[in-house]
């Protein structure tokens, strides 16, 4: 139905007007009522809460303080989640709070998969349309920055992952290291392999699989990928820490307690070895402190360095995050350290719910 961000029917709630701005949501009479005559009809879209922040930001409690005032359903964006019998690593909500509000893309798959961008799009754009044919308001949490970003802005029209071509490149990386596969990429396509670290295997191995498939870099493909427009209103928010130093201590103690629980990470990661069909090639090992921990149980270094390793790559992902957080420029930053973080959060999240009249 069409809407006019100006006119104001009688007898309307004060709270209904919003002079000059989208989202009053009053339909848009024909008649001269309407000042704008017409000229400032839209089609209001439905509206969804992005909800960033690096890792120990405190994402999942502002989540759950929204689900207790607001008719919401969580998405999750976040990489390891998706991944079932993962649940102390990635800090996983519990039972009791996926109980308390519902959560989406959490245990979707099992650690011997593969997640991409873009089958996140697919997902989350399902389930926003269906969270809002369900009267619903969509809260998309995580810290998955390339996810938000592919949600955002659309994503290339690149081929899908091709069996023979990642056989062939793990035989080339067992044979020169992931540094020499690095230094492959960089003389096919410099720009791509700027931005990579000489040990990301996952994706030094996408972008060498895509100039193999279809002979062009992938910085010249992702260049002229065009921006694809959301069916609904996204409003970016982010929690980001004042302080990193007090961040970096909130990482440090989650770490630890990982560690120090009975049946914490070393004890869940050996359950996942004991499958016997996972390696540490794969994109759920790969994650964050999985990494480290089997490792450890490899017995390539003692505890005190397991510790320190698992620290610092968790500080260091916190790092790419916030980068990440810094190319969007809409985001609305809220610092994740103040003692009322979760109220403000709320706020805006509320603020933008009544200026869309969303129920």
């Amino acid at each position: 139905m069409p809407y006019c961000v100006r006119w104001k029917p009688p007898n309307a709630p004060t709270s209904a007007t919003t002079v000059g701005r989208l989202g009053c949501n009053w339909p848009c009479p024909t008649s001269t009522n309407c000042s704008c005559a017409g000229s400032d009809v839209t089609t209001a879209k439905p509206l969804a809460i992005a909800l960033m922040g690096p890792t120990a930001s405190g994402k999942t409690a502002a989540a759950l303080d929204i689900a207790r005032r607001l008719p919401c359903e969580i998405i999750s964006v976040d990489s390891a989640l998706v991944y079932r019998g993962m649940d102390i690593g990635t800090a996983k909500p519990t039972p009791a709070e996926r109980a308390a509000v519902p959560h989406h893309l959490i245990d979707i798959l099992e650690p011997t998969a593969a997640y991409s961008a873009m089958q996140f799009r697919d997902d989350a754009l399902r389930l926003v349309t269906d969270i809002h044919a369900r009267g619903k308001l969509p809260l998309l949490v995580g810290g998955t920055m390339l996810y938000f970003k592919a949600l955002r802005d659309g994503l290339d029209d690149l081929p899908p992952a091709d069996p023979a071509v990642r056989a062939q490149l793990d035989a080339d990386a067992a044979q020169i290291g992931v540094p020499g596969l690095h230094a492959r990429l960089a003389q096919c396509d410099p720009q791509t392999a700027a931005r990579l670290k000489p040990n990301d295997a996952q994706r030094i191995q996408r972008a060498l699989e895509i100039i193999a498939l279809t002979g062009q870099p992938m910085s010249a493909l992702l260049a002229r990928a065009p921006k694809t427009a959301l069916p609904f209103t996204l409003l970016p928010l982010a929690l980001e820490p004042s302080d990193r130093s007090v961040l970096h201590q909130r990482i440090a103690e989650r770490f630890d307690a990982m560690l120090a629980h009975e049946d914490g990470l070393l004890t869940e990661v050996t359950r996942l070895r004991a499958r016997g069909d996972l390696h540490p090639g794969l994109p759920s090992m790969r994650c964050v402190g999985y990494r480290q921990a089997w490792e450890y149980l490899d017995g390539m270094y003692d505890m005190a360095s397991l510790r320190e390793k698992g620290i610092a790559a968790t500080r260091q992902l916190a790092k790419r995050q916030l980068t990440w957080l810094r190319s969007m420029p809409d985001r609305l930053v809220i610092d994740c350290l103040a003692a009322d973080a979760g109220a403000q959060v709320l706020k805006q999240v509320e603020i933008a719910v009544n200026r869309q009249d969303y129920h």
